[in-house]
């Protein structure tokens, strides 16, 4: 696939076939994910791949304790937004709910959809992210050029992914599956697997703020 079109159609999956992706075609993404950039070469990032059994006992924990209403206790601070960031996050939500067709007030629906995620939204495969606790945010930045990295690589290989906090909400769950020390700080987890195009979750895109909005042009006429 051509790069510029992987960027152009690369979009959150949250609705995965259940076929395992080959442990070969995760190294083979890996390899070529870790060719990011990094402060220095540092190449700072480490990694936890997931599948199998595995996958199903970190996803069944997840679960539990996302049903249970347990508080995210990330290592990385969970964020809050103000404005305007704030209002593309609601105006997104709002837009992926007219999608699944769930009402404001359906309590019912809002609280299936709201554990898809610590389900891993049904995806087979999972990579969680993480970096030693000594490291600074320069290499939290180069952590993400990787995941950029993986979440475009995987498009080569008729995947979708779905990076995602709410797999590394609960870090003890998976420093005890993963055996992942508490020297480690744990960033991000990307679900990964075939898409399932028929699932009326995948029909929903994002939006972007117009370039001008965000950008400030020094220099040209």
């Amino acid at each position: 696939m051509d790069l510029i079109d992987a960027i152009k159609t690369r979009k959150s999956i949250r609705a995965f076939k259940p076929d395992p992706v080959p442990g070969e075609v995760l190294r083979d993404l890996l390899e070529i994910a870790v060719r990011a950039p990094s402060w220095a070469n540092s190449q700072p990032w480490e990694f936890a791949v997931l599948g199998g059994g595995v996958v199903e006992q970190v996803r069944k924990a997840i679960l539990q304790k996302a049903a249970a209403g347990a508080a995210p206790y990330s290592d990385i601070p969970w964020p809050e937004f103000p404005s305007p960031w704030l209002d593309r996050i609601k105006n997104n939500g709002r837009r992926l709910f007219e999608v699944l067709g769930i009402r404001r007030d359906d309590v019912e629906k809002r609280r299936w959809w709201s554990l898809q995620g610590p389900g891993l939204f049904g995806a087979p495969n999972a990579i969680i992210f993480y970096l030693d606790r000594s490291l600074t945010a320069w290499s939290l930045f180069d952590l993400g050029l990787l995941a950029q990295n993986v979440m475009l690589a995987a498009q080569h290989y008729g995947l979708g992914t779905c990076a995602q906090a709410a797999l590394v909400r609960y870090p003890d769950v998976l420093r005890r599956i993963l055996n992942i020390p508490d020297s480690k700080k744990i960033v991000v987890g990307i679900s990964i697997g075939y898409p399932d195009w028929d699932a009326v979750p995948n029909t929903h895109q994002s939006d972007r703020e117009p370039l001008d909005v965000l950008v400030r042009w020094h220099g040209f006429e």
